[in-house]
């Protein structure tokens, strides 16, 4: 392990979750038992995190993408998701984690969203980590919910109250408001596992001061060592934030 004394750990840690398929199909095995096992690597990570005072990790969990794929490796995602959210609130009610999710629920079945609901509420108490799922996910699509929202509300307002009045201009952090995550810090580290080089549609708003670090580990391997190193590498970089 790591030794990471002195070192600054990221308030904020954001995780593209990949390689489940691969890592199933070198064992021989269906892409289901690597989802299955990326599962289980997302409950260790989640307390690990909470143990390392990260305050904010969060997940890409399901792709507005992902819809593409089989219907069969589809329905079994959701099956997974089913069990894996009663798995996820006794989690987080023994380590302090309130949940939240991101991403439009609305494609989901009654029954996913009365889940993913009845986890927002049972663990919002709960005052350690914030433990933040992405699913039915995609930047371009909260961008575009955002705006459609944010559209919706000035109609509603008299012209002088209106953030689009006098040069109709609006901030960044007025925009930031209507945005899945907001109230939530940008990500300080974004972790992408099995190697590839693409941000994938995730979190194009929030990403764009965030330290990037790539391993060749696939997902349900990922351990307290990968995150470790991925700190260390976090505190060699210096953060300018565009400054000289």
């Amino acid at each position: 392990m790591a030794d990471l004394t002195n070192l600054v750990i990221p308030r904020h840690v954001a995780i593209i979750l990949d390689g489940n398929g691969r890592w199933a199909k070198r064992r021989g095995l269906p892409r289901t038992m690597g989802h299955r096992e990326g599962c289980k690597t997302v409950e260790k990570t989640v307390e690990i995190a909470a143990r390392l005072g990260i305050d904010y990790l969060t997940v890409y969990g399901f792709s507005t993408e992902n819809w593409k794929r089989s219907a069969e490796e589809v329905g079994a995602l959701m099956q997974l998701f089913r069990y894996y959210m009663v798995r996820l609130l006794k989690i987080a009610k023994e380590n302090n984690v309130q949940v939240k999710m991101i991403g439009d629920r609305r494609r989901f079945d009654q029954d996913i969203i009365e889940g993913i609901n009845r986890l927002e509420e049972e663990t919002r108490g709960n005052t350690g980590l914030t433990f933040v799922i992405a699913v039915n996910y995609g930047g371009r699509d909260e961008i575009v919910r955002a705006v459609t929202r944010l559209l919706q509300d000035q109609e509603n307002l008299p012209e002088r109250s209106s953030p689009w009045s006098g040069e109709r201009r609006i901030t960044e952090e007025q925009f930031a408001a209507y945005l899945d995550t907001a109230g939530m810090p940008d990500p300080d580290l974004l972790i992408r596992t099995s190697g590839e080089l693409r941000l994938s549609n995730y979190l194009l708003w929030q990403l764009a001061y965030t330290e990037i670090y790539v391993t060749d580990c696939l997902w349900p391997d990922f351990n307290q060592e990968e995150l470790e190193k991925a700190i260390v590498q976090y505190n060699n970089r210096e953060r300018r934030f565009g400054k000289a």
